[in-house]
């Protein structure tokens, strides 16, 4: 029985050593809820980001922009160089 309280005094520092957390009971019950919401609405923004960044990439492809943009960064460029 010794033998028994000895490794589970020491699981502790072999979990830590590992990377491992321990959590209190309540920790874990109170945040099991809310990691599904979390992650759901980390979802939602990047499909929201995503949609955005092709409505305005299809833009500046139809307008010409990105073709502007390139120009103007390469003349900047190398003006600059010489």
């Amino acid at each position: 029985m010794h033998r028994v309280r000895t490794r589970l005094r020491s699981l502790p520092i072999i979990l830590r050593t590992f990377g491992c957390r321990l959590r209190e009971p309540s920790d874990s019950t109170e945040r099991n809820g809310e990691r599904g919401q979390t992650t759901a609405e980390y979802a939602l923004v990047l499909l929201g980001a995503a949609g955005v960044a092709l409505l305005l990439l299809g833009w500046a492809t139809q307008s010409g922009a990105i073709g502007q943009l390139f120009d103007a960064v390469m003349d900047g460029v190398i003006g600059k160089v010489l």
